[in-house]
């Protein structure tokens, strides 16, 4: 199978990331939003990213307007018919992704690959709720997207073997990245690894142990971390930190994957991160630690 133009549903954090990665991989996106603002403003930081780059010497000014001349607006859901795969990346609420997918079942030809971007979700839950089960495969990319070279490809129950292998395909030879094969478990490999850490650096953070800079200094000096766990938190979102610790623990039932208080505090005070400026650390409009 060919793939031209690829469809991404939600232009979040994840969904900006993933469709500045395929754009630059010289595939054609349809990117689409619930409104007009928040499709502009994905845009916009889409466009941020990549000024970044050319400040860094890493992209050009040519090679910027290229990768933004594939990314187009997609006007409603319905514009998702017309692409070869779908990749959803919508916020990690089971209901949200389930309505989606319904809505992507009957806009969506049988032939067209129905990928969702969850971190923690049940791929088969999500597929359950289409007539087409077999097409429906998980694609948990991590972020920052185009500087990860790794995808961990979840096969749900019943995703054929034939979706897998053309997923498979595309990971390795459209988009140039590591693909992992995961068979369908709650919080697959990466997010049940690095939220148990997390986790754990929150508890030691609430415990007085030392300070949130220090703990984070000992991860990235010791231990080579781009990022310490805390600053991950942050980029990651601690929404969406709270809630992958929460399904793991509904899920495995085991105490450590239960949610430390602090981070239930932090949630319900709004500070969330790098998406509210404000987490463990404090970050600009553009995501920067100040």
């Amino acid at each position: 199978m060919v793939f031209k133009t690829i469809g991404v549903v939600g232009g979040g954090t994840m969904g900006q990331g993933i469709s500045e990665m395929l754009a630059a991989s010289g595939l054609e996106v349809l990117l689409v939003e619930k409104t007009v603002e928040k499709l502009d403003r994905a845009l916009e930081q889409i466009q941020v990213s990549l000024d970044k780059q050319i400040e860094r010497w890493a992209l050009t000014e040519a090679e910027k307007k290229l990768i933004l001349a594939k990314i187009k607006k997609a006007d409603s859901l319905q514009d998702m018919a017309a692409c070869d795969m779908v990749i959803e990346t919508i916020t990690e609420d089971l209901n949200a992704k389930k309505h989606v997918f319904f809505q992507l079942n009957q806009i969506c030809d049988s032939s067209i690959i129905l990928a969702t971007n969850t971190s923690t979700l049940s791929v088969t839950e999500i597929a359950a709720i289409t007539t087409h089960p077999q097409r429906v495969i998980g694609l948990h990319f991590l972020h920052p997207v185009a500087k990860v070279n790794l995808v961990e490809i979840i096969r749900a129950m019943k995703t054929s073997d034939e979706i897998f292998e053309q997923t498979r395909k595309f990971v390795d030879e459209f988009i140039h990245k590591k693909g992992i094969k995961v068979n369908e478990s709650p919080g697959f490999i990466t997010s049940r690894l690095i939220c148990t850490l997390i986790n754990e650096a929150l508890h030691t953070l609430s415990e007085g142990v030392a300070t949130a800079e220090d703990i984070d200094t000992a991860m990235r000096i010791g231990y080579d971390f781009k990022y310490g766990p805390l600053e991950m938190c942050d980029r990651f979102g601690l929404d969406a930190v709270h809630d992958a610790l929460e399904g793991m623990f509904r899920d495995y039932g085991d105490i450590k994957y239960r949610p430390s208080f602090l981070l239930k505090k932090m949630v319900r005070a709004g500070h969330l991160g790098v998406k509210t400026g404000e987490g463990f650390f404090l970050y600009d409009k553009d995501g920067d630690r100040l």
